[in-house]
C-alpha cells in the first residue's frame, strides 16, 4: 500500500479507516495504532491470530444489523453483534485531538496517547501491563488532528476484566513521571530523526504554506522545545478538558449483546465529566496559487499539488468522489496513472486523494520522479487535470467507477471486526446514519455524468498550490 503524506490522512465516510498513528517512533508500531499492542503469551497470540483469520466472513453478509445502543447515563454506541468468533472489538474517539494542543506545548495530545497503558488507578506501569497481558487484550490509543482515538480487542470470556482495565485507562490515567520521561524520550528520538529527513522537513514547510498559523500547520508530535515543557499537570488538564462524554463516539463489534454493552458503556465511560472544554478551532481553506520549492540533493523529485476540496456533507460529495477516483484514486486505472506511468514511465505511481479534515478540505495529488524529468512530470499532471476540468470523464469511465466503488466497499472497510468498528465510528463522525451502508449504492448510482463534470470544473479549475522537493535544477520548474 502506498505511503500517504501526513496532510493526506483523513477521515471520511467514503473511505473510512483507522486513523494512522501520529506519535513519532512508537515501540514496535502497528499500522493504525498509536501503541504496539501487548499480548499475554504465545498461546493467546496464536488464538487471536486464528480468530482474526475467520473475521472476514463478517463482510460476506448481505446485510449488517447495526444497533444504536444508549446506556442509562446517555452514552451511545453503534453495535454489530457477531458470535461466530469469541471476540469483542471496541473503538472510540473523543473530539479534539492535536488541534487542542496549547501554544508552546505542541505534542501534548501525542504524548498523552502513549501513556494510557503506562499506569492507571492503583496500578503502576508494570502492574497495568501485567494485568493487560493476563487478560490477553490489545489496547491502543492515538492522537489525530481532530480527535483522540482508542481501541481494544478482547476475548469474550475475558471481557469483564478487559473492560475494567479500559475503564482505568480512560478515566484514571496516572501520568507518572517515569513513564512520561520514557515516552517523551521516544518521541524526542523521532523528532531528532525527522530533523534529518528531507521529506519530513518538506512536509512541515508544505503545511505551513497551506495553513499558515492554523493548528493544522503545527507538528503533531511537537518540537524539541515544546515537548520538554510538558509536565504531569499539563497532561491532567488536557485529559480533563478532552475526555468527556459529550465528545465521545463509540463503535463495538463482536460477541456481546446490547444490554450487556449498555452496562459496560457506563462502567468504562460513565465516570468521565459530562462536557468537554475545547478551545475553538476555525475552519480554514488551504492557500492555493503558490509554488514552494524545497531543494535537497537526492535522486528523486517529489511533487505535491493541492486543489480545492469538498465537505463530506456537501450535496456534490459523491460527484467529487467519483471524479477523483477517475482522476487518480484507482491505482491502476486512473488517468494520472495511465498518463504518468503507463504511457511515459515517469513515475512508479501518481495518485489523487480527497483530503477530509473537520476544519479543512482539499484535493491532493502526489507523485515522484527522476530529478531530471520533474518538469515534464509536472507538466503532464497539470495537463491531465486541465483536461478533466474542461471535459470531465466519459460515460464509460463513470459507469466502471460506480461499479468499483459499490463493489469494493465491503472488501476495503468490512473485512475484520476492527475494520467494521472503525467504519461505524467514521460514519458516526460524518453524521451519516446507521442505515448508510444500505443507502450508499443508491447514492452513488444516482450521480449523473453532468454532476461529475460540474464537480471536476469546480475543484480543478483553480490554480493549485504546488510543492517541488528535490535537487535545484531549472528542469524542476514548470516551463
Amino acid at each position: 500500500m502506498r505511503s500517504v503524506p501526513a496532510w493526506h490522512r483523513h477521515r471520511s465516510g467514503q473511505h473510512p479507516s483507522t486513523v494512522l498513528a501520529l506519535r513519532a517512533n512508537p515501540p514496535s508500531p502497528t499500522r493504525g495504532e498509536g501503541r504496539a499492542a501487548r499480548v499475554a503469551t504465545p498461546l493467546v497470540t496464536l488464538l487471536l491470530s486464528l480468530v482474526f483469520l475467520v473475521l472476514p466472513a463478517l463482510s460476506a453478509r448481505a446485510a449488517m444489523s447495526i444497533q444504536e445502543v444508549t446506556s442509562s447515563k446517555g452514552i451511545t454506541a453503534w453495535l454489530v453483534e457477531d458470535y461466530s468468533v469469541p471476540l469483542v472489538a471496541i473503538r472510540f474517539v473523543f473530539d479534539g485531538g492535536t488541534t487542542q494542543d496549547p501554544a508552546g506545548k505542541e505534542g501534548l495530545a501525542n504524548l498523552m496517547s502513549g501513556l494510557f497503558d503506562e499506569g492507571a488507578g492503583n496500578l503502576d506501569s508494570e502492574a497495568f501491563q501485567i494485568k493487560l497481558d493476563d487478560v490477553g487484550a490489545e489496547m491502543s490509543f492515538e492522537a489525530a488532528r481532530d480527535g483522540t482515538y482508542g481501541s481494544m480487542r478482547m476475548l469474550a470470556e475475558q471481557r469483564d476484566a478487559a473492560f475494567d482495565l479500559l475503564r482505568l485507562a480512560v478515566t484514571e490515567p496516572r501520568f507518572d513521571q517515569a513513564p512520561i520521561d520514557r515516552i517523551r524520550a521516544q518521541v524526542l528520538s523521532g523528532i531528532i530523526a525527522n530533523e534529518l529527513d528531507p521529506d519530513t522537513l518538506a512536509q512541515r514547510k508544505w503545511l505551513e504554506a497551506l495553513y499558515g498559523t492554523h493548528p493544522y500547520a503545527r507538528p503533531d508530535q511537537g518540537t524539541r522545545q515544546s515537548i520538554a515543557t510538558i509536565k504531569p499537570a499539563d497532561l491532567i488538564a488536557f485529559h480533563k478538558a478532552n475526555f468527556a462524554r459529550d465528545g465521545l463516539h463509540v463503535a463495538v463489534v463482536g460477541a456481546i449483546d446490547a444490554e450487556t454493552l449498555k452496562r459496560k458503556l457506563d462502567i468504562v465511560f460513565g465516570g468521565l465529566p459530562e462536557h468537554q472544554a475545547l478551545a475553538p478551532v476555525a475552519d480554514v481553506d488551504p492557500k492555493l496559487n503558490q509554488q514552494l520549492e524545497v531543494n535537497y540533493d537526492q535522486p528523486q523529485t517529489s511533487l505535491q499539488f493541492a486543489y480545492p476540496g469538498v465537505k463530506r456533507s456537501a450535496p456534490d460529495f459523491f460527484a467529487a468522489v467519483l471524479m477523483n477516483e477517475i482522476l487518480g484514486g484507482s491505482a491502476f486505472t486512473s488517468r494520472l496513472f495511465d498518463e504518468v506511468r503507463e504511457k511515459r514511465g515517469l513515475a512508479y505511481s501518481a495518485s489523487s486523494d480527497l483530503v477530509d479534515h473537520q476544519h479543512a478540505n482539499a484535493l491532493a495529488i502526489t507523485t515522484a520522479t527522476r530529478a531530471d524529468r520533474a518538469a515534464e512530470t509536472l507538466a503532464v499532471v497539470r495537463e491531465v487535470v486541465k483536461r478533466m476540468a474542461q471535459e470531465g470523464p466519459t460515460e464509460a469511465e463513470l459507469a466502471a467507477t460506480k461499479k468499483y466503488l459499490i463493489g469494493a466497499y465491503a472488501i476495503n472497510n468490512l473485512n475484520s471486526s476492527g475494520a467494521i468498528a472503525a467504519t461505524l465510528l467514521e460514519l458516526q463522525l460524518d453524521k451519516l446514519g446507521s442505515d448508510y451502508m444500505q443507502r450508499r449504492a443508491a447514492l452513488i448510482d444516482a450521480v449523473t455524468l453532468d454532476q461529475v463534470k460540474a464537480a471536476a470544473k469546480k475543484l480543478l479549475s483553480a490554480e493549485p498550490a504546488i510543492m517541488v522537493v528535490g535537487p535545484k535544477h531549472g528542469e524542476a520548474k514548470e516551463e
